[in-house]
């Protein structure tokens, strides 16, 4: 695994050859109110070859505010590394200005002032405008357009059209390929379905038939780009078994398959491959010690972690990019193929500010007619928010608490979880929430909230058992998701202990007193991956809660004390 000092000096060192790299003079022009889709695109260009990359945008068809996390912590040789670092430190390593439209983009500091000034982000019409007027800048066949995957996840159109909606708007951007994680949420046999009739790949070199050992997924294919080959290697997230209902594909198994995975690259190479991508949704740390294990790989396009970087990150030979989440960026990677290899590459990554950005009319039409059914119930009102609201980060933000405090009343329960989902968009004080803005945050195809019974060591024992999941310090055991949000509970937890010993003081919000390990208490949950859970779907517990509220109003989370950072 590379360590600090060399990731430190490698950037230092490959500086000179990236040039170009990162958001450049975006913060000056947008202060002065003159940004365009001009000052977005503009480029040095390298080479012939161009590889756009979205990831992670969880079917968001129009464009919505999302606040980059304050909190991203990493552990072992990940701590204090790109993209473990935020706000004031991240703007200092990636040299951005403080206000500026980078630091609205890419930080969560000041963000209410920011986005009234700068506006709303993605939008798959600004998306494609942005892709349109790179292919035309590089011809067609000089362009590959990869998808991360989380792509068909995360919208109510996409949860009522069973994926459709999303399979056809890439279609629509003519993406090349694309791997999957909460895609196999829709099930086995839907998702065979899709992918059997799309126009693009669906790549998973590390996903098996559990009967028989074979590939569900066409593992690797190769382009032919910018006069150079240009080999694809799918990899699906590897916990997604473990993460998500096993029940829903029940004969599938995934993994990281690292020796297969070298494999695929070798027969790649053999095949006359100049240039070796892995796209990947395995997280970014698990990428960043992939990288340094599995040879000949030139550039992993990672996902799952929603990591939005303006600088690449080396390892040995082997470039990361992340492209963050939610449509709000358009990766641009140029390479310079000489004597059948990489010799240099550039990169950009694109924000896409919606205000700053001509609609693409077909993909506007299209989105148009997706969302046209259903218009009337997504903008239906349920209250409004006099706080902030948003969801990213290790640990709860404002929207999870709004969950929490929705189960707590609506379930009439002690204790509530929330799963520690990245995705649903963000809410400035004073707007309205709408059915759209809660199902942004809740809708899966397993959204039960359930009633039960937990005694005060279960809840201390399940506390563990995530904190392990994130926290561990091999990547390589680590889900890559953030913890699970609690509501009427608090408790500290020591990030750098073993598993077992990170969770201490689990206090029982209102009544003040310790949770008693011996004790019963009442819990509501919702996102089990168990078969047949019982109770409402959670939009519906939230919008009611919510509608009874009337105005909304949360602070930031204090009951959860973190050390060990």
């Amino acid at each position: 695994m590379i360590s600090k000092r060399e990731f430190l000096q490698a950037t230092a060192a490959t500086a000179a050859l990236l040039a170009g790299s990162g958001l450049g003079p975006l913060g000056r022009v947008a202060a002065q109110q003159r940004l365009t889709q001009s000052d977005i695109l503009r480029f040095d260009p390298l080479g012939r070859l161009t590889i756009l990359y979205v990831a992670d945008t969880h079917a968001q068809l129009v464009p919505l505010q999302f606040r980059e996390p304050a909190v991203n912590l990493g552990v072992g040789e990940a701590r204090g590394l790109p993209p473990h670092i935020t706000d004031a430190e991240f703007r200092k390593y990636f040299k951005i200005a403080a206000g500026s439209a980078d630091a609205f983009a890419l930080t969560s500091d000041d963000f209410i002032s920011l986005a009234r000034n700068y506006g709303r982000m993605g939008g798959m019409d600004r998306v494609a405008a942005l892709i349109a007027a790179v292919r035309a800048e590089r011809g067609e066949s000089n362009v590959l357009l990869l998808d991360g995957g989380d792509s068909w996840q995360g919208s109510w159109t996409s949860l009522k059209t069973r994926a459709q909606d999303m399979v056809d708007v890439l279609s629509l951007l003519k993406v090349d390929a694309m791997v999957g994680h909460w895609e196999f949420t829709y099930g086995a046999e839907r998702v065979k379905e899709l992918t059997d009739k799309a126009p693009f790949a669906f790549l998973a070199q590390n996903v098996r038939d559990n009967e028989w050992q074979e590939p569900v997924f066409e593992p690797r294919k190769i382009y032919e780009r910018g006069g150079a080959k240009v080999a694809v290697i799918g990899q699906a997230l590897p916990r997604t078994a473990i993460a998500n209902p096993r029940w829903m594909f029940p004969k599938w198994e995934f993994g990281i398959r690292e020796e297969d995975l070298q494999k695929q690259v070798d027969e790649a190479r053999a095949d006359g491959a100049s240039v070796v991508v892995l796209l990947s949704h395995n997280g970014f740390d698990v990428d960043r010690k992939l990288a340094g294990r599995v040879k000949g790989l030139d550039v992993i396009l990672t996902a799952h972690t929603h990591d939005a970087m303006p600088g690449l990150v080396r390892v040995g030979d082997t470039v990361l990019i992340a492209a963050g989440s939610h449509g709000k960026f358009v990766s641009r990677l140029d390479i310079d193929v000489r004597d059948s290899k990489v010799a240099g590459v550039r990169f950009k990554l694109m924000p896409v500010f919606a205000d700053a950005i001509p609609p693409d009319p077909a993909m506007a039409s299209l989105v148009e007619k997706i969302r046209a059914p259903f218009a009337t119930e997504l903008a239906k009102p349920l209250g409004k928010t006099d706080s902030l609201l948003y969801r990213r980060g290790n640990f709860n933000g404002t929207f999870d608490d709004l969950i929490c405090d929705a189960m707590l009343s609506e379930r009439d329960v002690e204790i509530a979880l929330s799963p520690g989902f990245r995705w649903g968009g963000t809410l400035l004080p004073g707007e309205t929430i709408t059915w759209e803005h809660v199902t942004n945050a809740t809708a899966i195809t397993y959204p039960n909230c359930y009633r039960a019974q937990m005694t005060g060591l279960q809840l201390k024992e399940t506390l563990e058992d995530i904190a392990d999941n994130i926290f561990h310090p091999d990547p390589y055991y680590q889900g890559g998701g953030d913890m699970v949000r609690i509501g009427g509970m608090g408790y500290a937890i020591d990030v750098s202990r073993p598993m077992g010993s990170r969770i201490s003081q689990m206090t029982h919000l209102k009544s003040g007193q310790p949770i008693d390990p011996a004790r019963t208490y009442t819990v509501a949950g919702w996102a089990s991956i168990n078969e047949n859970t019982q109770g409402p779907p959670i939009w519906d517990v939230v919008a009611s809660h919510i509608s009874k509220t009337g105005a909304v109003t949360i602070s930031p989370n204090s009951a959860v004390r973190v050390t060990g950072a």
